[in-house]
């Protein structure tokens, strides 16, 4: 049964709009300091957060929050069919037909920011100590003042002088600690990739990985894999992790063994679902981790592309997806890929068209992922070989959200992206943060230099 939080004098914290709990002092979240909150005006209308997930064929019958026009869904949950799952305690998702929501963790917030919010926390760089936290209060007796922490303790990024728990909160204020994952970026000779959480869910639930290796011939191949955690999911991010290394360990291992491109993606493909299942099989970690979640198997979409020996292969299962952008923007660009999701069946099937179709509520139901309870596993794989040089674009929902036709991606990459490929899929990222940021969002890219030589083909298998 849906049950809608109590309203609150604060229900989101200023700093990040994270829901509050009654009585919270600091956000469990960014941990900015709630007691330093002023009450809201009297007349100020408080905007009602996103209730808690409902179980079975309650959250079946949910339909996806509305975001701004250019967004379409939130993350890649599950449900049974039906557009549902709010990404916190989804369903179990194998009492009903074989789809699953890719709707996401919805977490309604106010428009605009707060004067004074403190800034979002960066991995890998120091966050500014906030008013509260600067320094400590001169009428503090020196005795009660923190000791400062022994040689080797993890310090706090705000107060500078607390020591952080396993928990990753700060023992003496309270601040939330960056996660590893939060923001993630790397760039190799000839691939580039960066993650983010984005601007609404509480956690990074993408992953990715990209590596370079040599065929046997000692001709040079690039791997980017792509993967997005089902949010509806227990560990979703485990999941992602799991797939996007699994993949690319076995494409390291089986290119310079020799075996063809497009075969190698479509057995890392079987690897990495076979490593998310194991997940399922690690008896109570969903429950110790997760009390609230719904216990359904680990699960998420996965899109990788390898630049070999002059071909370019994709190979994906869900609703990530890959693009071709050419060098020469007036050569048109494609899109690789075909989504595993309602949409795309109805479309395939010409029982609607396109526009009709993704205007449905049903549109970002995935039929495929991986997972222990995917019905069957069907790695889609296809080999194309350019005729002129370009960039491909693999990235997950939180992206193509923003830019969903080809024409669109093509617009946002930046003019000089196959020369500065890192920068390039930091602009695609700041695209999806400006343009509201609802979902973590992932992007490689892997530019693609060829000397034109005529018509390409393409062949495909799913």
């Amino acid at each position: 049964m849906s049950q809608k939080p109590e309203e609150t004098a604060l229900s989101k914290c200023p700093g990040c709009e994270e829901p509050l709990e009654p009585g919270d002092l600091f956000c469990g979240a960014c941990g900015y300091d709630l007691s330093a909150v002023p009450e809201p005006p009297q007349d100020h209308p408080t905007i009602a957060m996103a209730a808690p997930a409902e179980n079975g064929a309650a959250a079946a019958a949910r339909t996806p929050a509305e975001h701004p026009a250019a967004d379409r869904s939130d993350g890649s949950d599950r449900s049974n069919g039906s557009d549902g799952s709010d990404g916190s305690d989804g369903s179990d998702g194998s009492d009903g037909p074989n789809a699953r929501d890719g709707s996401g963790d919805f977490e309604l917030a106010a428009p605009g920011t707060v004067p004074g919010a403190a800034p979002q926390a960066v991995p890998g760089a120091s966050s500014p100590p906030s008013a509260e936290t600067s320094a400590p209060d001169p009428r503090t007796p020196a005795a009660e003042l923190p000791a400062t922490p022994p040689a080797g303790t993890k310090v706090c990024v705000a107060c500078r002088a607390g020591r952080v728990d396993t928990d990753g909160y700060c023992e003496n204020c309270g601040h939330a600690q960056p996660r590893e994952r939060d923001h993630m970026e790397q760039e190799l000779e000839s691939v580039a990739a960066v993650s983010d959480r984005g601007l609404r869910h509480h956690r990074n639930e993408d992953s990715f990985a990209v590596s370079t290796t040599a065929l046997p011939d000692g001709s040079p191949a690039v791997v980017a894999i792509v993967c997005d955690g089902v949010s509806s999911a227990s560990r979703p991010d485990e999941a992602s992790a799991a797939a996007a290394s699994a993949a690319n360990e076995a494409l390291l291992e089986s290119l310079p063994r020799g075996t063809h491109p497009q075969q190698a993606m479509h057995e890392a493909i079987v690897v990495a679902a076979e490593a998310v299942n194991s997940l399922a099989r690690e008896p109570g970690r969903a429950a110790e981790q997760e009390p609230r979640r719904h216990q359904n198997a680990p699960a998420c979409t996965l899109v990788g592309a390898i630049m070999a020996g002059g071909l370019l292969v994709v190979g994906w299962v869900g609703d990530s997806r890959a693009y071709w952008v050419p060098d020469d923007r007036a050569c048109p660009p494609a899109r690789l890929t075909e989504d595993d999701s309602w949409a795309a069946q109805m479309v395939a099937a010409g029982l609607m068209n396109e526009a009709e179709a993704y205007a449905d509520e049903r549109a970002h139901a995935i039929t495929g992922w991986l997972g222990a309870d995917a019905y069957e596993l069907e790695p889609h794989t296809a080999s194309f070989k350019p005729d002129r040089p370009g960039l491909v674009v693999v990235c997950t929902d939180g992206l193509w959200n923003y830019a969903e036709s080809a024409a669109e991606m093509a617009a946002v990459v930046p003019a000089d992206a196959q020369l500065r490929p890192l920068h390039g899929a930091q602009v695609l990222v700041g695209h999806a943060l400006d343009g509201g940021g609802h979902d973590n969002v992932t992007v490689a890219l892997l530019p693609f230099a060829v000397v034109p030589q005529g018509a390409g083909s393409a062949c495909g298998d799913t």
